[in-house]
């Protein structure tokens, strides 16, 4: 976290947050300054496979086990742009195009490079693929958790890459050594 910033950490709903585009969700704020935020949800599989992004980017895909990864909704703003997060590209490699470092472990990328490295089986290890974003206006990320629409946690790679996609607001939860069932839906301040 950079001074009162939220980048490179996870933003958790609460039950409380009854915004359908947000409601149990996880966003990973991927930059937040004084200007606004901006995350990716990574807890939403939309009904599209990776294979169809391929198909509309005419790439081949030499990974079949890619195919049935779904495309995950990444927020309401902008929902036919694209979002890669990824591990950085190996040391010597060529980075990616358009490509924003997160942290020195996670970068989002919006350009095709990445997509078809992807495909030819030459991309990172992990990738998630989202379409739309969550954005925030200067203040207002600030404003919600005032509001206790959501609680905040650094990122945990092994919530981003293995837990399943249902699993995860449990899960960003338990970091906080909450018990999920044990939040309130009132809101308050002490």
């Amino acid at each position: 976290m950079t001074g009162d910033y939220l980048t490179n950490q996870f933003l958790v709903a609460m039950p409380t947050l009854g915004d359908p585009n947000f409601a149990q969700t996880v966003t990973l704020v991927c930059e937040h300054n004084k200007d606004g935020a901006l995350g990716i949800v990574i807890n939403r599989p939309m009904e599209m496979a990776i294979s169809a992004v391929f198909e509309q980017l005419d790439l081949a895909a030499q990974d079949l086990r890619l195919r049935d990864q779904p495309v995950l909704r990444g927020g309401p703003v902008a929902p036919e742009r694209g979002f890669v997060l990824h591990p950085p590209s190996a040391e010597g490699s060529r980075p990616y195009d358009a490509t924003l470092a997160v942290s020195p472990q996670l970068h989002v990328t919006t350009s095709r490079d990445v997509l078809a490295a992807i495909a030819r089986g030459e991309g990172p290890p992990h990738a998630l693929i989202a379409l739309g974003y969550a954005g925030w206006g200067a203040g207002q990320l600030e404003e919600e958790i005032r509001s206790n629409a959501w609680l905040n946690v650094p990122v945990d790679e092994a919530i981003l890459y293995r837990t399943p996609y249902h699993e995860r607001w449990r899960a960003a939860v338990k970091l906080l050594g909450i018990d999920s069932e044990r939040l309130s839906s009132q809101t308050g301040h002490a």
